[in-house]
């Protein structure tokens, strides 16, 4: 496979190539690009050196597929442009991720829905991925009719700049650059992404409109918070979720326990619970903190954490590109 990664010196864009290693996928040509400023600059993979290159130039190599990460006007602009080259586009901005005819794809929930008239393929929300992947057993078997999720998200969720912000003020330091309207070591900002005319931010309102999407019902009532907290390792999520059918805790248990994906860390006796630390550098959705609500019917409470880059990134996306390997909906050139 000839595979392009467009924002390959991104944070996302670097776990892409560190997870490409990592699964061996298969590569005969690997593209490096970037904007015009980091065009020449030289990256290793595995034990080759390559040099970034710019998107006009990486459009007319025509690759197999090409993993995007370089933000939402970037992806706006080019990737129609590869797609229209035969390229297969996996884009994780938001770009695409609400159009109508576009694929929003968890593999392990429905990779299935894909096919070969699928040229440009929305990754979701970090935060989406992990609550969906968690979810979706429950939906099928018993029904969601409500969530009420409040996420603690890393600030590599945000990019370098606030890992730099972070390490800056950890240290002491003034940051050059503030990538958050606040300090965020030593604090909690209850705010991600901009705020929208309902109140709510656009982090929010994505967690809402792909969760409904992803599952394939828009009567799911969802509410989200979305928190930036001064952590590195990966985004945490505490979830309400009210079905339609009655279960046992012990029925959510054993059918997560099946689940692909997903890792029950799940005994209060020992105090094991998932955190970004568990998380971190591993590409499982991590379930604990499993309770009755016991202020009204059929609903539970959980918390979910997962690594953001990973599977809520980088991971997500390769897995979805090794699904159209698979399936032969791409095949080598």
């Amino acid at each position: 496979m000839r595979i392009a990664i467009v924002g390959a010196t991104g944070l996302v864009g670097s776990k892409m190539l560190s997870i490409l290693a990592e699964r061996n996928f298969p590569i005969t040509a690997l593209y490096l690009v970037a904007s015009n400023n980091s065009i020449g600059k030289e990256i290793k993979f595995r034990d080759s050196i390559y040099k970034v290159i710019g998107m006009e130039e990486a459009v007319a190599l025509k690759p197999d597929i090409a993993l995007f990460s370089a933000g939402g006007d970037v992806s706006k602009k080019w990737a129609p442009a590869f797609a229209e080259q035969g390229t297969r586009v996996i884009d994780n901005s938001s770009a695409w991720r609400m159009e109508a005819q576009i694929p929003l794809i968890v593999p392990e929930v429905n990779a299935s829905t894909l096919s070969s008239t699928d040229y440009i393929i929305a990754n979701p929300n970090c935060s989406t991925i992990q609550m969906v992947l968690a979810l979706a057993p429950i939906h099928k078997t018993y029904g969601i009719k409500r969530i009420v999720v409040s996420t603690y998200q890393s600030v590599t969720g945000t990019g370098v700049h606030a890992v730099n912000q972070l390490m800056e003020e950890r240290q002491g330091n003034i940051p050059l650059q503030m990538a958050y309207p606040y300090p965020i070591d030593l604090n909690v900002i209850p705010q991600i992404d901009v705020f929208l005319e309902n109140n709510y931010t656009k982090e929010e309102m994505n967690m809402v409109n792909e969760t409904r999407k992803i599952l394939n019902d828009e009567e799911i009532g969802i509410s989200a918070t979305a928190v930036r907290i001064p952590v590195m390792g990966g985004h945490s999520e505490s979830v309400n979720v009210e079905t339609k059918q009655p279960f046992t805790i012990e029925e959510i248990r054993n059918l997560w326990k099946n689940t692909p994906g997903i890792q029950l860390k799940d005994d209060i006796q020992q105090l094991h619970y998932p955190m970004p630390i568990d998380a971190h550098e591993n590409d499982a959705v991590w379930v604990g903190r499993l309770r009755l609500d016991h202020s009204q019917k059929n609903t539970f409470n959980a918390w979910i954490v997962s690594d953001n880059l990973r599977k809520g990134a980088a991971t997500n996306a390769i897995q979805i590109a090794e699904y159209l390997i698979l399936q032969q909906i791409v095949k080598p050139t």
